[in-house]
């Protein structure tokens, strides 16, 4: 399944992987109605430190890689949450408690779900 994503997919889960990120889940929101984007990457990490070192690592293998910006990024100064937009794709890196308070999956509920392992 991992193989049918595009390639700005594939090499922002590489970053995640690259950094250790845990329970990553990619959301197919392709299907629904109002979606906002293409696909939303949500993975969790133990602290702000990781939170930080997943989201340059993304950045860097989608610039590298996919020859990719982001369009924008939000969260970087607290480093509990950080939004990275690439306008197709929605990366979402949370510290534990911060993925269970905005509970991202449940909201987009519809979409298809898969869990990439670690």
């Amino acid at each position: 399944m991992k193989n049918s994503f595009p390639p700005i997919v594939l090499e922002a889960l590489e970053g995640i992987s690259d950094v250790k990120g845990e329970n990553t889940v990619v959301l197919d929101l392709r299907e629904l109605d109002n979606a906002v984007c293409d696909y939303f990457i949500i993975t969790e990490a133990q602290s702000s430190t990781q939170v930080s070192a997943l989201s340059g690592s993304v950045e860097k293998r989608l610039r590298e890689q996919c020859d990719e910006r982001p369009w924008h990024i939000e969260g970087s100064q607290e480093s509990e949450w950080i939004l990275m937009d690439y306008v197709h794709v929605v990366v979402h890196i949370f510290q534990r408690d911060a993925r269970t308070f905005y509970d991202i999956e449940g909201l987009w509920g519809d979409a298809t779900h898969t869990s990439i392992p670690s």
